[in-house]
């Protein structure tokens, strides 16, 4: 009986649409998952509940496209340094698949088409954009200048919140400055969001302290030493205290004091999970963060359609 031939390298080989999936991490949303979900509570906070289709549609498609930019950017800017990490060496500009033209061209035309949804709201927005652009930009270098470079991120993965308030305001009040247009709240809500980001990446840098020792990458990991855990559940119980605080002020009643107390429950099995720094640990209680910011997206938006 004739056996079948093995396939071929092109057979096996990812096709160029499987690639450039791969480098803006498609089967793996909990990234935009975990910018979204601020972003979205703070549009519920400013619009006093549903903020429209429109509004609505921009934040995801928005969210979700430039999370992906940015995905293309930090993998060209580290490809030297991925190749030596076990978690990243075989993402597709690292190992060669992609060129980094090919990143930074899929990066910049969805870096555009993500410009073009904010045009369509206030001018406020537009210019905070700009800003927020900038932070993006400059967080994939930072690492490799900054003790805690989760920092930096945090701010980049916070900037949906001023953005959201900004369109909220903007739109309703357009003579209104473009600083002006973001109350003293959202930036509030930004502190304490970027208390949970120094959480959930310290545990993400947990996962690769090895490999970034070793290449003399800076983190909040290896800068903390054995102070990481304590430091990761303290940003936690800022951010849950923090939003607790200024989302109550809203009225929301009961559901959001139940988001509040399931949010803590899982904080709690964080805590379980890095307590003993294993890799597996860590990586899962990174990957399940943004369950946190749906529970608590979730009890504003029950508590806002309670009161209406």
């Amino acid at each position: 009986m004739n056996q079948p031939s093995p396939p071929s390298f092109e057979e096996t080989s990812p096709t160029r649409l499987a690639l450039y999936l791969d480098l803006i991490r498609w089967n793996r949303p909990a990234g935009w998952l975990l910018l979204l979900w601020p972003s979205l509570s703070a549009l519920w906070l400013s619009k006093e509940g549903w903020p429209g289709w429109h509004l609505l549609c921009v934040f995801v498609l928005g969210t979700i496209l430039m999370r992906s930019a940015g995905c293309c950017l930090n993998d060209v800017a580290d490809r030297e340094f991925d190749r030596h990490v076990k978690r990243t060496a075989n993402r597709p500009v690292t190992r060669g698949a992609l060129s980094v033209k090919d990143a930074l061209c899929l990066g910049a035309v969805l870096a555009l088409v993500a410009f073009a949804l904010v045009c369509t709201l206030s001018q406020a927005t537009v210019m905070w954009s700009f800003v927020a652009l900038s932070v993006a930009v400059v967080y994939p270098y930072a690492k490799r200048l900054v003790s805690m470079p989760q920092a930096v991120l945090g701010v980049a993965f916070s900037f949906g919140i001023p953005m959201a308030y900004a369109s909220v305001l903007g739109l309703k009040h357009p003579e209104l400055s473009w600083f002006a247009a973001v109350p003293t709240e959202a930036w509030g809500l930004l502190l304490g969001n970027m208390a949970w980001v120094l959480a959930y990446d310290t545990e993400y840098a947990m996962v690769d302290r090895d490999d970034d020792i070793h290449l003399g990458m800076k983190t909040s990991a290896i800068t903390l030493g054995d102070w990481d855990v304590t430091f990761v559940m303290v940003c936690y119980g800022i951010y849950l205290a923090s939003w607790s605080a200024l989302v109550q002020t809203h009225d929301l009643g009961l559901s959001w004091w139940l988001a509040m107390a399931l949010g803590a429950v899982q904080v709690l099995g964080h805590f379980v999970l890095i307590r003993k720094r294993t890799r597996e640990g860590c990586f899962l209680a990174f990957r399940l963060n943004h369950w946190l910011g749906a529970t608590l997206f979730a009890g504003i938006v029950v508590g806002f359609g309670l009161r209406a």
